[in-house]
């Protein structure tokens, strides 16, 4: 073999690597915007099942002291109680972190709701009523 066929196989050229990244850039152009999309929607569907999970834990507050949660008691009496609260055999969430939503805010509750006897809710991405795809309101009605 010659000197020269040895320096050649020893790297790429500068028009090999921009052709590479230019490709590269293409492919992450088109991927991100998709897997950004799955992302909100995860975020939303997570919501939802937890509060489902959260209902649950209302549920069986309510078995257990014969009423549901007040406003003023709010979510952090399923997971540390109330001193007063006969009945309370809690904790019926192992974790208080999981009363924030995805987007790290408090999950909206008020007793006895609009809706039913409690509404439990996350205003979704913007944190306004209403609103399209990850800006949806996430409820247990």
């Amino acid at each position: 073999m010659s000197a020269k066929w040895l320096r050649r196989d020893q790297g790429f050229t500068l028009l090999e690597l921009l052709v590479a990244l230019t490709i590269i850039s293409l492919l992450v152009g088109v991927a991100v915007p998709q897997v950004l999309r799955y992302l909100d929607r995860a975020k939303y569907e997570t919501a939802k099942i937890e509060i489902a999970n959260i209902g649950g834990a209302i549920d069986l507050f309510k078995l257990d002291v014969n009423r549901f949660p007040t406003s003023e008691e709010g979510l952090k009496v399923l997971s540390v109680g109330a001193g007063s609260t006969v009945g309370w055999n809690g904790p019926y969430l192992k974790k208080s972190s999981a009363l924030l939503d995805p987007w790290g805010r408090p999950y909206r509750y008020t007793s006895p709701g609009k809706h039913g006897a409690y509404d439990l809710y996350t205003l979704g991405a913007d944190d306004a009523e209403g609103g399209d795809g990850v800006n949806r309101d996430a409820t247990n009605w």
